[in-house]
């Protein structure tokens, strides 16, 4: 019987810079033994996949994969507000009563407001705020 995890990672996905992010990030979450869906890699959600592939399709990909994940791994930096992509993910996973845990690395929106928007606070089951601390919140759902 398979006992291993499954994690969507949410996450912003349009840059050079967010796309080798988010594989550090499932390096990272493979490495402490989780399965791990990334809709850059799993769906193909590229610029270059949007063109040749029905934009549904994608979307149907996505919305399959945080049905059948055990927690959603959320990356909330961004500036003021999160990407929407993301916001919309974590949403949706909240709805399934789905694990939800948010990681907020931008130092600049850190104040005694919060780390994040209400809603999106109050849907996550952690928050952290960088990677380190992520892996070790990480352990104990494995």
């Amino acid at each position: 019987m398979n006992t291993t995890k499954n994690i969507y990672l949410a996450a912003p996905l349009f840059s050079e810079a967010e796309q080798d992010y988010n594989r550090k990030l499932e390096t990272a979450l493979k490495d402490l033994g989780f399965d791990v869906f990334v809709p850059q890699e799993d769906s193909n959600d590229t610029e270059a996949a949007r063109e040749e592939m029905d934009s549904n399709k994608i979307f149907q990909l996505n919305l399959e994969a945080v049905d059948n994940c055990d927690i959603v791994v959320a990356v909330l930096d961004g500036g003021s507000d999160i990407d929407s992509g993301t916001a919309w993910e974590i949403g949706y996973a909240y709805s399934k009563k789905k694990t939800i845990i948010g990681l907020k690395t931008d130092f600049r929106t850190l104040g005694p407001e919060g780390l994040v928007n209400l809603m999106i606070g109050e849907s996550a089951n952690e928050l952290e705020t960088n990677v380190t601390d992520l892996l070790k919140t990480m352990k104990k759902y494995r």
